[in-house]
Formats: structure tokens, sequence, C-alpha cells
């Protein structure tokens, strides 16, 4: 008889949460419509949800009408979007998720003390994008970003520059390790964050993940296909799962095939996944004659994020 382990933690973290309760607490007080910059979270259903309650998503500031709501989502703006933002008489809401603030902050004290920056991140994601553009590129000092070894090895910064590193905080320690390594081994004066920027739940999640997939064949990761947090537990689960790895964005995906030679199922959540979604995934093992399902045993998380004042 097959059995399923689910990963703890999973899901929703406190900046995911925070973000959703902004744009919730906006609905209920000035009503609909509110418009929200970008996806507030990187969740197909979470996004579809917000939609039928009255939130409308956009890319720019400037298809937000005058007097209107206005919410940066969870994964930050650059300081010129936030600017113009200011500039335009709407009232303004930032969901970004304080730990990507954090980050923020960093990159714009090195850029204020001309030191040079290096962002570890992946190209085109918005938090990516939104801490590059924390930064003012004035004289010499520049920031950089890398993806990977070899865009370490194109680094061509003097040795005698100041320089620094930052990451994108849903990257994984796994995920950094190696590239801070070969910049440290390039750079040995290269500074370091105080306290690693790498997200607290980014990190439980995929400890979890690795605990569970060693146990299974197969893993389920619930999340959507633009979630980067997400697709990091389906590549950690990929490489320690028996069989194969899944990202799926409901339990409708998962076919009988999938299982057919599991004895043991994991599952698991990207950080702005819902848990109803999770549910859905165990009502539909439990309908396949999968009937034993176990929490396993990971980080108890009691972190909370606060509202902005005007919507609490």
């Amino acid at each position: 008889m097959s059995q399923a382990i689910l990963a703890n933690p999973r899901g929703f973290c406190a900046g995911v949460d925070r973000a959703i309760d902004i744009v919730n607490r906006a609905l209920d007080i000035y009503g609909a419509p509110i418009y929200v910059r970008h996806e507030v979270v990187h969740n197909t259903n979470v996004v579809n949800t917000l939609k039928d309650r009255g939130a409308i998503f956009v890319d720019e500031v400037d298809e937000v009408p005058d007097d209107s709501v206005l919410i940066f989502s969870a994964h930050g703006v650059s300081q010129a979007v936030r600017k113009k933002a200011e500039s335009r008489p709407i009232k303004l809401f930032d969901a970004t998720c304080p730990l990507v603030t954090k980050v923020h902050l960093e990159v714009a004290r090195y850029s204020k003390n001309s030191i040079s920056c290096i962002l570890i991140g992946h190209k085109g994601h918005p938090e990516v994008d939104g801490t590059l553009g924390q930064y003012d590129c004035q004289g010499k000092a520049k920031i950089y970003l890398v993806e990977n070894l070899f865009d370490v090895e194109r680094l061509t910064i003097q040795q005698t520059e100041p320089l620094a590193y930052v990451t994108q905080t849903t990257l994984s320690m796994d995920d950094t390790i190696e590239i801070i390594a070969a910049l440290k081994n390039k750079y040995p004066g290269i500074q370091g964050p105080k306290k690693n920027d790498i997200c607290y739940a980014t990190q439980n999640r995929q400890d979890a993940v690795k605990r569970v997939a060693k146990e299974s064949d197969v893993v389920f990761i619930v999340g959507s296909q633009n979630s980067s947090n997400s697709n990091r537990l389906k590549e950690v689960a990929d490489k320690l799962a028996n069989q194969q790895a899944y990202l799926i964005d409901s339990a409708d995906e998962i076919t009988k095939e999938m299982i057919s030679h599991a004895n043991v199922i994991g599952i698991s959540a990207g950080a702005s996944a819902p848990e109803h979604l999770v549910v859905a995934v165990r009502n539909k093992l439990t309908d396949y004659g999968i009937e034993n399902i176990e929490e396993d045993n990971g980080e108890n998380e009691n972190i909370n994020f606060s509202l902005p004042k005007e919507l609490q």
C-alpha cells in the first residue's frame, strides 16, 4: 500500500501572507478596483482569486488611473518605479517582503558609499529587477548581476575597487554557495551581508523537501511555473527522489500513471502556494487509494510581518 509524506514547513511564508493581506485589506477598505504592479505573488490561484475580488494587475505605473490605489508586489520595485508612483495622485501601499527590503537597503548603502555590488540572482525576475534598481550607477562604481560561475569568470572588476555582494532572497544556500566561493576566491576583499540574505522560508522549505524526497519515489511540488522558489524546490526534489518530481499548479494535473510505480509520495508547496491546494492534492491521492498520509516533522515557523498602519 502506497503512502504519502507532507513536507513541513511548506506553502505560504510571512512575506507572502502579508502581501496577500495587504491586497485583501485594501479591497475591503477602498473597494474595487485596486491596482497591483505585477503579480503580488507568483501563484496563479492566488492571482485569479484576487482578480475575482477586483484586483487589477498591471506592468507599469502609467496604467494606473489618477486617484486610484496602487500596491507594489512582494518582490519589490526599483527606485525609479517608486519615484514615478510617488509623483502621481494615487494612494500607494508597499507589499514588498521585509526581507527583500533588507537587501534593497544594503544595495542602496553600497551605492551611496561608491562600493560596487554584485547581485547573485536570476535575470528578469521581478525581485532582481527591483534590487538592481536600488543602485545609482554614477561614476566608477556599478552593480553587476551574476547567475552562474561563468558570469563570475567574466567579471573584470579591478582588485583595488571596493566590492560587495548580495543575493536574491528566493535562492537557497545550495544555489549560491559555489558562486559565493568563486567570488571570494577571485576577489578576496569582497564584503558579504552581515546576516545571510537567504530568506528563512526558502531555506526551511528546501531542507524539508530534501528530507521528504530522500524517502520518496515521486514528489509533487504545488506551485506555479513562474515561481522561483517553487522551481528550486522541484529541482531539489528531482535530484533526490527515486523516480521523478513534478511542479503542479493544482491537483487536477495529477494522474494515476504518475504514481503507478510509487510506494512513497512526497508533497510540498512553494512559499506562494496556499494550503487549500495542498489539501486538494491530499484528497486526489486519497481518491486514488492512498490513505496513509503522514506529516513530516520540520522547522516551526512563527514569523509575522505587520501590515501598513492604514490597513490594520
